[in-house]
């Protein structure tokens, strides 16, 4: 797969926010998110992400829908859209227990302008854990 698509130098980048989502609307907040840009040894360029996740809201967002997007805030509601990634999450399911869930895109993210990230952001609901 091509990076070109990659439009930030290597490096550490908080996400301001960041969202997991089903195509039917549901989503789930990731909380402290961040993505990571670097270049491999083959001189390729990578990224991968993470971010923290009540594991509880997972389980309920693939009661949903087995295909999950990221959908990504860069700042200023410039957005990027990234499509089934390849995603892995902690094990843990205590109910009011967060742990890490990691993340690397199978294919070029789409971008979004700050209006379209505005709308798919609108059009979402929001899961919510009933523990207080």
């Amino acid at each position: 797969m091509t990076t070109d698509w990659i439009p930030f130098e290597d490096g550490l980048y908080s996400v301001p926010e960041a969202f997991l989502i089903t195509i039917g609307g549901a989503a789930v907040v990731l909380d402290n998110p961040f993505i990571e840009i670097f270049t491999g040894q083959t001189g390729k360029r990578w990224l991968k992400g993470g971010s923290l996740v009540q594991n509880e809201l997972v389980v309920a967002l693939l009661d949903e829908s087995d295909d999950l997007d990221i959908l990504l805030n860069a700042g200023e509601d410039v957005g990027f859209l990234m499509r089934s990634p390849d995603i892995q999450a902690g094990k843990v399911f205590a109910r009011s227990v967060k742990s890490s869930l990691k993340f690397m895109p199978t294919r070029p993210w789409e971008p979004l302008t700050p209006a379209e990230f505005r709308q798919l952001k609108s059009d979402v609901r929001f899961l919510t854990s009933p523990i207080p």
